[in-house]
């Protein structure tokens, strides 16, 4: 997937990474038979974020790869840095490559005084000097909105559904014996889609939270009697709500087993003790968040995001649609 050099932006494409992804930007750039940006980032002994670019931008198209994942403050600093420092060095194009973008749940104003946390990023993420930005499963896609520049959203439930729908058919399994099942109201919409690329019927769990990163269960809106249940989510953080929703829908529901997805495995707290202890067989997320050595468990399937990412890189930058990608 070697670029042919567009004359409307850079004169080439660089990739460049900061610390959160690494190994994922490395994947991106072999993908599009690039070497990696050479660049370095360190800290000063007081904390603050040293960025050094160790090669010439000057007309270039780049492509910054980074997570805003935790440590979530020192990420994003990295991302603010690295994008004036190329602003600085007269690059043609700047695009932030944000698989997991931070601060994406603070959305809204839920109480008085609240602030809008995600609104206050994307406007950094601008002033800094980005040009675009390519992001994952944002929390809700209206905050591409909050951006006053271009935003390339990719989805990662076609991944997913790709992914269960082959290990349905080696298996021997047939579809009809499947539903998927949205573990909240807010993502039916989510779980709606991978359902039908899947073929199956669609069931929603009703629940109300009584405080923050705390569910209860309240119903089970659909038929998961005697099904397989595949639990469909942008997002697992500490997984109280995965593991509410897999007891419900064992107990209340009578599925035969529940397995889930997500596309950020964010796995916070106790999230790997209880996905461990849980009532789930299997979890799969996508590789948006790295997922370090002690959280790597045999119940966690991790897909890789680059083959995708380095797709809509070469179209973003060759001027073609990234919307076909999904089609």
């Amino acid at each position: 997937m070697n670029p042919i050099v567009n004359l409307h932006h850079g004169k080439d494409i660089k990739i460049f990474a900061a610390n959160a992804n690494q190994k994922m930007a490395r994947q991106i750039a072999d993908h599009l038979e690039l070497p990696l940006g050479k660049s370095e980032v360190m800290c000063f002994s007081d904390g603050e974020i040293s960025v050094s670019l160790l090669e010439s931008v000057r007309g270039s198209d780049c492509f910054i790869v980074q997570s805003t994942c935790a440590p979530v403050n020192d990420n994003l600093m990295e991302l603010l840095i690295m994008i004036d420092a190329m602003k600085r060095a007269s690059a043609a194009q700047i695009t932030a490559v944000i698989p997991y973008f931070g601060y994406a749940r603070q959305d809204r104003k839920a109480k008085a005084r609240d602030p809008i946390s995600a609104k206050l990023v994307a406007d950094l993420i601008t002033t800094a000097g980005a040009d675009r930005v390519l992001s994952m499963d944002l929390h809700v896609p209206q905050l591409q909105g909050f951006f006053n520049i271009p935003v390339d959203h990719l989805l990662g439930s076609p991944m997913l559904a790709h992914y269960f729908k082959n290990r349905i058919k080696e298996q021997g399994g047939h579809v009809e014996d499947y539903v998927v099942v949205s573990p909240d109201l807010g993502s039916v919409t989510r779980a709606r889609t991978f359902a039908e690329r899947i073929g199956c019927p669609l069931a929603i769990v009703d629940k109300r939270r009584p405080k923050a990163n705390v569910s209860e269960v309240m119903n089970i809106i659909g038929d998961v009697s005697g099904k397989k249940v595949i639990l469909v989510d942008d997002m697992i953080d500490t997984a109280g709500t995965l593991c509410n929703s897999a007891g419900a829908i064992l107990e209340k529901g009578g599925a035969t087993e529940v397995v889930a997805c997500a596309t950020h495995g964010v796995l916070s707290g106790p999230a790997i003790d209880r996905i461990q202890n849980g009532p789930m067989k299997e979890v799969v997320l996508l590789d948006t968040i790295p997922l370090p050595p002690e959280k790597q468990i045999d119940k966690i399937t991790v897909l890789p995001v680059a083959p995708l990412f380095a797709e809509a890189i070469d179209r973003i930058y060759g001027d073609k649609p990234v919307s076909p990608m999904f089609k």
